[in-house]
């Protein structure tokens, strides 16, 4: 065992993972930034109602802890010691809000998902408050004003549920994203908790100025939300606070170990893929799809339906950097819709087997537009639809046509981040769970018609959160210099059709997108309360 013990001399880094479909937590080796052990569990996601989507932040907290124990455990039977972890990093979901009770660290309210619709009247009623020549909403946050961020979501609460109005009058009520909630309680909630945010994950709230980095009055006045009940928004990597897990014994092994970075998960996935210059781009395929351009220390606004977002701000002192984002709400969520709704499949690695079957749509379309559709349309009115269909389409053809809807979604965004940026990429850096599928990994190639390239190690906004940790003032576990990054070895997919059949396929889709548009009014998603 002697080998076992030598092989992982050195300190070590810790990352939670809270995405929304699971919640992971990784450790790696900060010299090598080798992956040494990890531990998933699956998310429960809750649809009260068509287009409601939330989940209990107390199993969201759950999850972390059993993630923390079952992990450690694995250390141990890898003659790992776990007093070797120096540092956490926090990576999350992004905009899904929680407002709880900061004297009893209850909840007040199930937490309101980003894919969430409930506020598409909210939406419609504050955008008719935005004059048409100063969309100060837009030049303050770089965010259309739409139903995925936090504000709207947060004012939605605040006007429908009587718990959370009653615990903002008696001052109880703390609000934060995922990162917030997570590090408030495992800093030691209410008997000391820290209630802090990033900067990345502020800048998706619509409350935060990416200009000045500070939550702004004007935007708290506009959308009517108390300032006390923010967070304190600090950098991506600095000590928030010491880890305090009295009420379970095997997690409280990491007692006293600092948190030390918090990043967004897309953040988090750019930092991991060392996207640290200019003009470099990843593309992470979870739940929803996302697109990040870092375009360094300035803000670019887009043109083409693009978000303008914090990419990270790696220290109290260092400057801070910005990213252009294309979002797509839905790609792994088609996955698991075809897993859980329609029952063609048991488990998500099945489809690649399905896919492979026909190697075809056979002109068969889906546009996943659950949530509406995301960049470059924003256009909340969208619904799903599958088109194209004939006799002879069955069940893997499906399958397929919902993992070139992944591609072709990425492709619009891609085009849209060409005509912004003005230089064309040359590949495409990729991330996430669905990366492991490898048709999925060809068809994007296809489409795109540019090489893709994929890390061996595709837990890369896991690894983005735990450098940010380990780099960390107090800590400096991690170096950032690039001289000192690890090389990554890296898997290359180039495009094998001919470019005229790609244009023809994009051509297509773009027709179907156009007929999933103006499916909703508002009065059919009309919010009620519970």
């Amino acid at each position: 065992m002697a080998a076992a013990k030598k092989a992982v001399l050195g300190p070590l880094v810790g990352a939670v993972d809270q995405g929304t479909s699971s919640t992971r937590f990784l450790v790696f080796n900060s010299k090598t930034a080798e992956l040494l052990s990890h531990h998933q569990v699956e998310i429960k996601q809750e649809f009260p109602r068509e287009g409601w989507v939330e989940q209990d932040p107390k199993e969201i907290l759950h999850s972390v802890y059993e993630c923390i124990e079952k992990t450690c455990e694995k250390l141990g039977q890898l003659n790992i010691d776990i007093s070797n972890i120096k540092a956490i990093g926090v990576s999350n979901q992004r905009e899904t809000t929680v407002v709880w009770d900061k004297l009893t660290g209850e909840p007040l309210y199930n937490a309101v998902v980003w894919l969430d619709l409930r506020t598409q009247s909210t939406v419609e009623s504050l955008s008719k408050r935005i004059p048409g020549n100063n969309n100060f909403v837009k030049s303050k946050t770089g965010l259309p004003l739409s139903t995925y961020f936090s504000a709207v979501k947060l004012r939605w609460l605040l006007d429908n549920v009587r718990k959370v109005q009653k615990a903002v009058e008696e001052d109880r009520a703390l609000f934060g994203t995922v990162d917030s909630w997570l590090i408030w309680s495992l800093t030691g909630g209410a008997s000391g908790g820290v209630h802090c945010t990033d900067v990345t994950n502020a800048s998706r709230t619509m409350l935060f100025n990416i200009h000045s980095l500070e939550w702004d009055k004007e935007l708290c006045e506009f959308f009517e939300i108390p300032m006390k009940i923010l967070p304190n928004v600090r950098s991506s990597s600095e000590i928030y606070g010491l880890m305090k897990i009295s009420h379970s014994l095997k997690a409280g092994a990491l007692e006293g170990v600092p948190i030390s970075g918090c990043l967004g998960d897309q953040s988090a996935a750019l930092v991991g893929q060392m996207c640290f210059q200019d003009g470099q781009a990843k593309n992470t395929y979870g739940t929803g799809c996302f697109l990040l351009c870092n375009t360094g220390r300035k803000c670019v606004f887009s043109e083409h339906g693009l978000l303008t977002t914090v990419a990270y701000k790696l220290g109290r002192d260092k400057p801070v950097y910005y990213a252009l984002e294309g979002s797509v709400a839905i790609a792994g969520a088609v996955i698991r819709w075809l897993r859980d709704n329609l029952g063609i499949i048991k488990t998500s690695e099945e489809i690649e087997k399905l896919a492979k079957e026909v190697g075809t749509s056979y002109g068969c379309y889906f546009v996943p537009a659950f949530s509406g559709l995301y960049a470059p349309y924003w256009e909340p009115s969208a619904r799903g639809i599958i088109c194209g269909l004939t006799q002879f389409t069955n069940k893997c053809h499906i399958a397929f046509a919902a993992l070139e809807a992944v591609c072709f979604q990425t492709r619009e965004i891609l085009d849209a981040m060409n005509r912004d940026c003005g230089i064309p990429l040359s590949h495409l850096q990729v991330d996430g769970g669905m990366t492991n599928n490898k048709i999925l990994m060809q068809l994007q190639a296809d489409i795109l018609y540019i090489p893709v390239v994929k890390p061996s190690m595709p837990e890369t906004t896991a690894l983005g959160a735990a450098m940010a940790a380990g780099a960390a003032e107090g800590v400096g576990v991690w170096s950032l210099e690039p001289e000192d990054l690890s090389a990554v070895t890296m898997e290359r997919f180039e495009p094998q059709i001919n470019a005229e059949e790609s244009e023809i396929r994009y051509s297509t889709w773009k027709k179907a997108v156009m007929k999933s548009m103006g499916w909703v009014t508002t009065q059919s998603s009309e919010s009620g309360m519970p």
